[in-house]
């Protein structure tokens, strides 16, 4: 993950560092700072199956190689067995671990027999019997839901929190929390940390988010970063900010379009770094206009990325080989391609692609074909908007060019609040027409153009085999 992600004043230079916990994953341990403080109590909260254990157990088993043992405690959620069954699918789980540096155990019984004032007993002689540096209580909230009263509950978490302090020991509270019942119970009053995960339904699908709600003394990544469940673990995007730009340095160069006459009417081409909207109907052939710049880039020996959402790679590779160039030859040398199904879209997954097509290949053009299909996988179109402009900066100071293409009928003058917001971040926007008669005229008009002397009137725009040509 670029540190493209992490470049946010929340993060204080100056605050004092102290022993951490990693997570075993490199973009969680960048959120929380570089991991949770050693030697605290802290509280992972969500709905079931937002994927809390996973989370639990991945830092478990990456800080199995401490001097004392780690121990995982089941309680009255799910049995040891389930849960250790489970985790051996896992890409983390190491077997030749279990029962020497990660500890399975079972607090169930004790509860039902004993009720909550078992759980301080058992983790005392658990310290006296196996000295773990790092516990999980899994789950804590059945704990809670068996106390009698809050103040029998307090006692509880008072004595714990003694423990933990005089062993020198990290904990961690797994359990349903609400968010109501951060305001209510008392775990939460002493925790050094609180990480809630969410899982929020989206048509057919759903999304996952995680959220620092506290970190005690630390600096840490506000905000809800999306993640996914893989076979390795949590996945995590961190949201993406706005990059500094104090020592940015714009090239002062122009870039060709790769479109017949179209560097004329904009001023000689888009400025190196430059975004431009690309608006128009379908067929109007905004498609093929971004390819055709994407194969002048690659042309010229620069990185490009295509990103699309429509077309499958094999029509991608049917326009390419249309416009004369070899999709395969052009797939080995520089030409990248990202696609993803509209179907299955998550705005963050595609950007963290990004981010790492132009970390590690020099990516130099970048067309995004079609915002309108990020806008219509987000459940939230400010955040999508926030993600659109801080991608759009971070193009800026990496002297990346792109292309936005945006499907509409109505143009960018008086049309929907989004078609608004991607002109207001663009540097230029390019209006293509068709004709509603018979014979489908086609025209494309420089609505806006950043510090070029461009011609706006109507320019008519022909098809042909070898791509779009400017009239």
């Amino acid at each position: 993950m670029t540190d493209a992600f992490m470049d946010e004043s929340s993060m204080a230079d100056d605050i004092v560092e102290f022993p951490r916990i990693s997570t075993g994953n490199p973009q969680a341990d960048s959120i929380l700072g570089g991991g949770f403080p050693a030697n605290s109590i802290n509280i992972v909260m969500g709905q079931p199956g937002t994927g809390k254990t996973i989370f639990a157990e991945q830092l478990l088993f990456h800080n199995a190689n401490a001097e004392r043992p780690l121990l995982f405690l089941t309680t009255l959620s799910e049995p040891m067995t389930k849960v250790v069954s489970y985790a051996q699918r896992l890409g983390f789980f190491d077997v030749e671990q279990v029962g020497t540096r990660v500890l399975y155990d079972d607090l169930g019984a004790e509860l039902a027999m004993n009720g909550p004032r078992a759980l301080v007993p058992h983790v005392v002689e658990s310290i006296k019997r196996v000295s773990p540096s790092i516990m999980v209580i899994d789950s804590f909230k059945a704990i809670h839901d068996l106390a009698e009263s809050t103040p029998e509950m307090r006692r509880i978490i008072s004595e714990l929190a003694g423990v933990v302090s005089a062993y020198e020991m990290t904990v961690f509270l797994l359990g349903e929390y609400t968010q109501d019942n951060i305001e209510q119970y008392p775990e939460f009053a002493v925790a050094d940390s609180i990480v809630q995960l969410e899982r929020n339904r989206l048509g057919t699908r759903d999304e996952r988010y995680l959220r620092v709600l506290k970190l005690r003394g630390s600096g840490y990544r506000e905000g809800q970063h999306a993640f996914c469940i893989t076979g390795s673990g949590l996945k995590i995007f961190p949201r993406l900010v706005a990059p500094a730009f104090e020592a940015y340095t714009p090239t002062l160069e122009r870039t060709s379009t790769g479109v017949e006459g179209l560097d004329e009417i904009i001023g000689g081409g888009l400025w190196r770094g430059s975004t431009t909207l690309l608006v128009g109907p379908t067929g109007a052939g905004k498609s093929t206009s971004a390819l055709q710049f994407m194969l002048e880039g690659h042309r010229h020996g620069e990185g490009v990325l295509f990103v699309n959402f429509q077309e499958n790679p094999a029509q991608v590779k049917r326009m390419i080989r249309g416009l004369g160039t070899d999709p395969e030859r052009a797939y080995a040398t520089g030409f990248y391609h990202i696609y993803t199904s509209p179907v299955e879209l998550q705005i963050d997954s595609v950007i963290d692609e990004i981010f790492s097509f132009i970390e590690t290949a020099r990516v130099r053009r970048v067309v995004v074909d079609a915002v309108g299909d990020l806008a219509e996988g987000a459940s939230d179109p400010q955040r999508l908007h926030d993600f659109l402009y801080s991608l759009v900066q971070h193009f800026v100071v990496r002297n990346v060019t792109s292309i936005l293409n945006l499907e509409s009928a109505q143009g960018v003058a008086g049309g929907r609040d989004e078609e608004q917001r991607w002109s207001y971040m663009s540097d230029n926007v390019l209006l293509m027409e068709r004709s509603a008669g018979g014979d489908g005229e086609r025209t494309i008009r420089v609505v806006k153009t950043r510090n070029s002397s461009h011609d706006p009137r109507p320019h008519r725009m022909e098809i042909r085999r070898d791509g779009v040509h400017v009239i």
